[in-house]
């Protein structure tokens, strides 16, 4: 619950699967209303339904598309008609770029820009829609999925790890000029998830090695609860949160 008494309100982008739709699941059964994001209708209108039925405040899912400029607006201001001002914005729509992962050297600027588009271009703009209201209501929580490809560098994954790269210090920055507005603003590596985006960049992988979605929501929830470990401006890793 907020200061005044209401629900909190999340707005989830990439919510129709994967980590976004455990997080939004995990984060309505603890009752906050969440805004769910993504292009697909179909499959969002399945992962809302599901959300649902976990309890808690019914979702508002939101046909978008992040990458789209055009969208931001009639986004933001739709999330916040039907569900209220948001007080948690997570960043957790990606895009790989063209699969199989092509080497820089034969990647076509134009992939380059829509995974820039959809991985930091839109968290951008998104984040100047909703972070004014935080700022003006003096609370709020960004987060930035990122990944350990930020960090490091794998052939053929030029694309979507400098894209990564990037939402990490756009995260910083956003951090050190929102803290004196009580915004709080962090990337968090999730770790690697049996995910539908993790077997098309890695066909091969195997399952059993990989963390669930939903184990990893509960550890961003416990990231997105404790601000005094998870500082703003910082970079965490999901793993390290999982048994703590």
């Amino acid at each position: 619950m907020t200061e005044d008494g209401k629900s909190r309100v999340a707005l989830v982008t990439g919510a129709s699967k994967g980590l976004g739709r455990a997080l939004s699941g995990e984060l309505a059964s603890r009752g906050v209303k969440v805004v769910m994001v993504a292009r697909g209708r179909a499959e969002l209108e399945l992962a809302a339904a599901e959300v649902r039925e976990r309890g808690g405040p019914a979702p508002v899912p939101l046909v978008y598309d992040v990458g789209d400029k055009a969208a931001i607006h009639p986004l933001a201001g739709l999330a916040a008609d039907l569900a209220g001002d948001v007080d948690i914005l997570v960043h957790n729509a990606s895009d790989l770029g063209p699969v199989p992962m092509p080497l820089l050297m034969d990647l076509d600027c134009e992939d380059l820009s829509r995974v820039f588009e959809v991985n930091v271009v839109g968290p951008f703009r998104l984040t100047k829609a909703v972070g004014g209201s935080m700022a003006l209501r003096k609370r709020g929580t960004i987060l930035f999925v990122s990944s350990d490809a930020a960090v490091n560098a794998y052939p053929g994954w030029g694309a979507y790890s400098s894209s990564k790269a990037a939402a990490d210090h756009l995260a910083k920055v956003f951090a050190a000029e929102l803290e004196i507005h009580g915004v709080r603003v962090l990337s968090v590596d999730p770790t690697d998830m049996d995910t539908e985006m993790h077997r098309r960049a890695l066909p091969d992988s195997d399952p059993a090695s990989l963390a669930r979605p939903e184990t990893i929501a509960k550890a961003f929830v416990k990231i997105l609860e404790d601000p005094e470990r998870a500082r703003t401006g910082s970079r965490v890793s999901a793993g390290d949160w999982v048994s703590s």
